[in-house]
């Protein structure tokens, strides 16, 4: 069994310049992360037709799952669709069950008449399977090419979010994926090298299947420990062992054994 990859592509000229952050990918890594899916690459593009078609074709190289948002409103400026439509091959057509969210969304929600532009939103590449957006008007569109799995969704994070609530069972279906887990110690009053110093036999014997990481902040250094396997039990036990071993380790730098801020550890404590 093989591990499972996914890159993530963000569209949208706001992102390169700064106007918008990013916080899709951010939120996208977290919920494939929990579901034993290996974040392979994040990149974000400008809205050009070559730079997006240049993306995908990078990104499935190395990827398995590569998940796209942006671009998909109704405005001349967006252009994700009709790219797809063509890297994929694809003709227009009108999908009965995004026309029919189009049309409930304006005439029962806003209170308002569809516009042409507005029910040009129904329209997708015949060669996509749809999910349909229960938050807004721009469907998600699912797309294969070869071994790899594609998914464009809309940049609007809410809408974003809703189609990937529907779109993880279709992955879960689609791939075997291993259990990863995440063990986070929260230190304080101790640099990052000086910790490095004093678990380095610690981190030296690890086990070739568990990472460590040090993620360093004002003041604060969070040791992460890692691993994935498709032996659920055997994989957290062992985890959980070393764990254990670098608490005793900090034990007197040590606030929190949770992925948890300074700021909540307080909060608690206060409460």
């Amino acid at each position: 069994m093989k591990k499972i990859y996914a890159s993530i592509i963000t569209i949208g000229d706001e992102l390169l310049i700064g106007q918008v952050i990013d916080t899709n990918s951010a939120w996208i890594a977290q919920q494939l992360n929990k579901k034993g899916i290996a974040i392979k690459n994040r990149i974000s593009v400008a809205d050009d037709a070559e730079e997006i078609k240049s993306a995908l074709d990078f990104e499935s190289k190395t990827a398995q799952i590569v998940l796209i948002t942006g671009g998909l409103g109704p405005t001349n400026d967006d252009i994700t669709k009709k790219v797809l439509c063509e890297y994929f091959e694809g003709k227009m057509v009108v999908n009965n069950g995004a026309l029919e969210n189009v049309k409930y969304l304006f005439e029962k929600i806003y209170n308002k008449p569809v516009s042409e532009v507005n029910l040009k939103q129904a329209e997708v590449p015949d060669v996509c399977e749809v999910i349909q957006n229960k938050r807004g008007s721009a469907p998600g569109m699912i797309f294969q090419k070869g071994e790899t799995i594609f998914i464009s969704m809309p940049g609007v994070p809410y809408e974003m979010q809703g189609i990937m609530e529907d779109f993880i069972p279709y992955l879960e279906k689609k791939f075997q994926v291993p259990a990863i887990f995440h063990k986070t110690i929260l230190t304080a009053g101790i640099g990052e090298s000086a910790l490095a110093e004093k678990i380095k036999d610690f981190e030296d014997h690890l086990p070739n299947d568990i990472k460590l990481a040090y993620l360093p902040t004002h003041g604060m250094v969070r040791l992460r420990l890692s691993t994935s396997g498709f032996d659920k039990a055997k994989t957290e036990n062992a985890i959980k062992s070393q764990f254990t071993a670098l608490k005793d380790l900090v034990k007197e730098y040590m606030v929190s054994d949770e992925d948890e801020t300074m700021q909540e550890v307080v909060g608690k404590i206060l409460l």
